[in-house]
Parts: C-alpha cells; structure tokens; sequence
C-alpha cells in the first residue's frame, strides 16, 4: 500500500455522503482546494473535537476556495446523525470497506487497532500539497490546513 504524499495526484474517488447522495472526486477537481481529514469514528470525543473545528472555520475554508470532507468508515446513518447533532456544515463520506482510506495509504495507529487520522490539502489541480497525520492533535488538522490553503491563494 502506498502512502500518497505531497505532490502526488489525488486519486479519483466516489463514496455515498451523509444524505447517500454519491460524491465522487472527479466533480470537484478543478473548481475548488479540496481539504480531505479521515478520522477513525463518529460520536467519539476526539472526532467529535476535530469535526466541530472544522465546522467552526467553515467561513475561513469558503474564503480560502475550499471544500472541506471528513471520511470513515462509518455508515451514512451514522454520519447523518453525527452531523445533524453538531450541526456539521459540510460533507461526510462513509468509507465502509475502507477502500479510500488504503487508496490514500493511511495505516491505523496504536498496534493496528485504531484507524489513523491524517488530513490531505489538495490544490484545484489535484495535487496533494500537504499532508498531516497526528492521532492526538485533533485542532492541528484544521488550523495546518488553514495555514496551507493561504500559502496557496
């Protein structure tokens, strides 16, 4: 499996989103700066940290062209549900088989056990221009992405 790095292109995707409409990558590209963040699971209290982050920038990511997408495997009931309780303005996708997750080479943490939780910045053009990983540091995934989107306008 190979870990997709800076400079790499993005690859093409679809996965059904938190209203089971299908999204897929090659929509987007070209029309804005994409912020991907896979996270191991909804309603967990780290997870539930970092989504709201991104939800309480999501001004800051629409003046910065971006759109912002939180992936896992959970199902799209569940992401329904985790994004109507905190009112989550922007896209979840449900990776049940975690087949995106290996697309982008992400290796779980903590022994195998725990899905790891890294977030990609990719330009209009498809390139990936930063990757983070940090388990533990869940606001860091938001603002490292913020600092990224503004080097890049």
């Amino acid at each position: 499996m190979k870990t997709l790095e800076v400079n790499d292109k993005v690859p093409d995707f679809s996965l059904l989103d938190q209203n089971e409409k299908l999204f897929r990558m090659e929509e987007v590209l070209g029309n804005k700066n994409i912020v991907i963040y896979f996270y191991p699971k909804d309603d967990t209290p780290g997870c539930t940290a970092e989504a709201c982050h991104f939800r309480d920038e999501h001004q800051a990511f629409a003046d910065s062209d971006a759109l912002v997408i939180g992936i896992s495997a959970d199902s799209t009931e569940s992401h329904r549900n985790f994004a109507e309780k905190n009112n989550l303005n922007y896209t979840l996708l449900s990776d049940p088989d975690q087949e995106v997750r290996k697309l982008f080479g992400i290796k779980n943490d903590f022994f195998g056990l725990v899905p790891g939780r890294v977030t990609f910045v990719i330009d209009k053009q498809g390139f990936i221009r930063h990757r983070f990983h940090s388990q533990w540091s869940m606001s860091k995934h938001m603002t490292t992405a913020l600092e990224i989107l503004k080097k890049l306008s």
